[in-house]
């Protein structure tokens, strides 16, 4: 009796063990949270890096240097002959660069037969007046002898040097602005006449060979047309494919072998995909190049493969009760699909849509090679006109040597963020606004 007395207190007494490895495993945790908050940090630093850099080179194109001055409509440069009542094309080719050029050089004192003078003078003002002027005299013959208060838009250099790109401290024979420009600037500002405004042409006007007058008015119009074609072709094609995939098509080699081409066509590079529209679309059906047709035709086998994997992972997650409960209360295999399972997978099928498109809104290598990389000023009015599109558009000002397209560029690129932001909002609005728990 005293033996098991004396066992059972030594096996009381022995110290409990204890896991000794979980201080090292509380580290390891701690240091994995360091290494991720860290990674967060570096990827928040470069975004802002990113975004800084762009913001502040391109946040100077959306204004724009303009001259006020009055403006004589001078007949006898306008209409000598006055033979506008019979001949109105004769107001179209009349030359309103010289009636732009009078009036500055009256306003800073140049005299008719200095022409040095005459021609610093026509520096300082956009060839743009061009269309400008026109079109008021087009549209209002009557001003034709009449003066009239105008802004004018100022040329590249001067509008650089205003917004302080260019460095007016350096000699004269290195900077494009001479100093007697300078001076004129200066007495122009003082006069109210110089200003900036808020540039309305960056969102208007079309390409243009000089970056003051330049905009992304037809590549707006262009993506729109591009995005237009991809959601109305690539929505209910993907949709419709994914449903027959994950509910109807039986699971055998072949469709195992749809699934993986589905997915290795997802991480094709889309220059693929530009040559595969030149081939087709371009050389065996004769479409139009350059055209927003072709373009979304491009686009939209890009972005089928992403919308056919978000729309299956969005049909996978719908609960086999939801569907086991309708086929028990007597539903069809069409109306438990239709009725019950896609309404509770849309979220994830609109989500997974709006993010192919902003995917497609950025891409430039596909269109490239289409040819909508041409020099395009006027307004496409169908799919089929020639046009251009956002994200071509800032890589061709890329290209530019003129220092005014550094900021278009980067102002354009910012209207593309803007734009790639706002269809990634709609996505998280619309998933919340169709979600449903269960």
């Amino acid at each position: 009796m005293t033996d098991v007395v004396s066992s059972t207190a030594g096996v009381l007494a022995k110290p409990a063990r204890r896991d000794i490895g979980i201080k090292r495993r509380y580290a390891a945790e701690r240091r994995f949270r360091a290494y991720g908050i860290a990674a967060l940090s570096f990827g928040i630093l470069f975004l802002m890096l990113l975004l800084w850099s762009v913001v502040s080179k391109g946040y100077t194109a959306f204004q724009q240097t303009m001259i006020t001055i009055p403006v004589e409509f001078s007949q006898q440069i306008i209409d000598k002959d006055n033979v506008r009542a019979t001949d109105p094309a004769k107001l179209m080719t009349a030359n309103y660069p010289i009636v732009a050029r009078n009036a500055l050089a009256k306003v800073l004192g140049v005299a008719e037969n200095d022409r040095q003078g005459l021609r610093a003078v026509n520096q300082m003002i956009s060839d743009g007046v061009r269309g400008q002027l026109r079109d008021m005299v087009v549209s209002d013959p009557e001003i034709i002898g009449t003066t009239q208060t105008v802004s004018l838009l100022a040329a590249g250099d001067i509008d650089s040097a205003v917004k302080g790109q260019i460095n007016l401290d350096v000699a004269e024979t290195s900077r494009k602005v001479s100093d007697q420009q300078v001076g004129w600037m200066k007495q122009l500002a003082d006069s109210g006449a110089l200003a900036k405004e808020f540039n309305t042409g960056i969102f208007f006007n079309g390409a243009s060979s000089r970056p003051e007058a330049a905009g992304v008015g037809v590549a707006l119009i262009g993506s729109f047309y591009m995005m237009l074609i991809v959601l109305v072709l690539s929505l209910p094609i993907g949709v419709a494919a994914s449903i027959y995939l994950e509910e109807f098509a039986p699971k055998n080699r072949f469709t195992d072998l749809i699934e993986v081409n589905i997915n290795n066509l997802a991480a094709v590079p889309s220059i693929v995909y530009g040559l595969l529209g030149l081939a087709v679309f371009i050389n065996f059906m004769g479409l139009p190049r350059s055209a927003s047709l072709v373009g979304g035709l491009v686009l939209t086998l890009m972005t089928l493969p992403t919308i056919i994997i978000a729309t299956r992972a969005a049909l996978k997650a719908v609960p086999p009760s939801i569907r086991a409960a309708a086929l028990g209360l007597g539903a069809s295999k069409m109306q438990t699909i239709f009725h019950h399972v896609l309404p509770l997978a849309m979220p994830g099928i609109l989500t997974g849509t709006i993010i192919g498109l902003a995917h497609a809104l950025g891409e430039t290598a596909p269109l490239l090679l289409i040819g909508m990389v041409a020099f395009v000023a006027n307004y496409p009015t169908t799919p089929m006109d020639p046009s251009t599109a956002l994200p071509v558009q800032i890589y061709m000002w890329a290209n530019e040597a003129e220092r005014a397209f550094v900021e278009r560029t980067s102002g354009a690129i910012m209207i593309l963020l803007l734009f790639l932001i706002l269809m990634n909002v709609g996505a998280i609005l619309l998933r919340r606004r169709f979600e449903r728990r269960w």
